[in-house]
């Protein structure tokens, strides 16, 4: 019986240390340090100058505005504004000084030329047919500078105004020679602004 015990015992550890010898080799075979992963070889630019989403190699406009929506080819969309203002002043007879109800129309032109800096004017002056033409191109010069001078009082740069007269050569034609008269002593303008704005792409994370 004791033969048998030690028997067991003895197949026992010679079972444990073949364990323990066959896990030794197994570790000693597999490695415990993990390799560098292989890196691609990267031969395209996805670089992204203007950050608008669209890589420089398919970005057909490089210089988007920030946050601007933007198409497929990296171009903002550009919407226009076009504005105009008009210009109709009346003056007495022989005098260049503008009619108090006609400040309103100085005003309007002051304010559209401030809202839009890049703009210019000229300042149509006439006169009536009567009177010498000397006289009348005078007469119509003074009152185009008469407009030009309440501009610049309302803050519009005096090199954004040009002035001409006219004289009598373009009259009013009227159903009498009194309107005639009254309806070509005048100053006129037109002014036109076109601007370009890039519209702006809208997120959760806009703010004011």
């Amino acid at each position: 019986m004791k033969n048998a015990v030690r028997l067991a015992t003895t197949k026992f550890t010679l079972t444990l240390s073949t364990f323990v010898l066959l896990g030794t080799f197994g570790l000693a075979g597999c490695s415990t340090s993990v390799s560098n992963p292989p890196v691609a070889d990267q031969t395209a630019s996805l670089l992204d100058d203007d950050n608008d989403g669209v890589i420089n190699a398919r970005d057909l406009c490089t210089t988007t505005a920030s946050g601007a929506e933007v198409n497929n080819d990296g171009c903002a969309e550009i919407v226009a504004l076009n504005a105009r203002n008009e210009l109709h002043i009346l003056f007495a007879n022989n005098s260049s000084v503008i009619p108090l109800s006609f400040n309103g129309e100085v005003r309007q032109l002051s304010t559209f030329m401030k809202t839009f800096p890049a703009t210019r004017v000229e300042l149509k002056g006439y006169a009536s047919p009567t009177g010498s033409d000397t006289h009348n191109i005078a007469l119509s010069q003074a009152r185009a500078a008469s407009v030009k001078s309440a501009l610049t009082r309302q803050g519009v740069q005096a090199n954004r105004i040009k002035i001409v007269g006219f004289g009598e050569s373009e009259p009013v034609i009227a159903d009498s020679q009194a309107r005639t008269e009254i309806l070509s002593r005048r100053v006129t303008a037109g002014v036109k602004a076109t601007e370009e704005s890039v519209v702006m792409a809208w997120t959760i994370y806009t703010s004011k």
